[in-house]
């Protein structure tokens, strides 16, 4: 395990590599005085069963945005946020119940853009104890796990498409048993992946 996690922090370290919706979509062009929002997701690693996993969470049916996608605790930065760290550490606080101080930030992944206007950091960090987890009603149906193995693993990963606004987009998938995790939170896992089979 440890191995493991000095890999992680090893894989953060190099700057650069931004990534976004678009990325598999040559065709888009974003307008160059566009403004995003920034915002913070926590991607939380916990031993379980003698291995690492993933806590993600699967967003409730009755949301407005992207409803009952699996996504990655987090949200946009507060004004009473720090910076886009705080407010992933926050908003795993409040949509899934995991303290602050059993949370060990390994660093972060390059931005990602979102199809929505975000800059998105990701925060990779390691939960040092177990937790009762609290899934937030109203925004998250379900929390779960998935081996880090396996959206670690390139060759887990998939390109499909679909019609969007008019004209086909192709995005990423990993899934894994019975989600179907896609869009954005794939793209990003995809973005580690890479980086730690570089």
């Amino acid at each position: 395990m440890i191995d493991r996690i000095s890999q992680i922090r090893a894989a953060l370290v190099p700057s650069g590599g931004q990534s976004s919706d678009f990325d598999l979509n040559s065709d888009v062009v974003l307008p160059v005085d566009r403004i995003l929002r920034p915002a913070g997701v926590l991607a939380p690693i916990i031993e379980r069963d003698g291995g690492l996993h993933l806590l993600l969470t699967k967003r409730s049916s009755a949301l407005k945005h992207h409803p009952g996608q699996i996504a990655f605790p987090g949200g946009k930065q507060d004004k009473a946020d720090t910076d886009v760290i705080a407010a992933a550490l926050r908003e795993a606080r409040e949509e899934i119940g995991l303290p602050e101080d059993i949370v060990e930030v390994l660093g972060t992944l390059p931005t990602h853009e979102t199809v929505t206007g975000f800059s998105v950091t990701p925060v990779i960090a390691q939960v040092r104890a177990d937790f009762d987890i609290k899934p937030e009603p109203g925004e998250v149906e379900e929390v779960f796990t998935v081996p880090l193995n396996h959206v670690l693993n390139p060759q887990n990963f998939m390109v499909e498409s679909r019609r969007w606004r008019g004209a086909r987009r192709h995005y990423f998938t990993v899934p894994y048993g019975p989600y179907y995790i896609w869009g954005a939170t794939a793209r990003m896992l995809r973005a580690w992946a890479d980086r730690m089979t570089s």
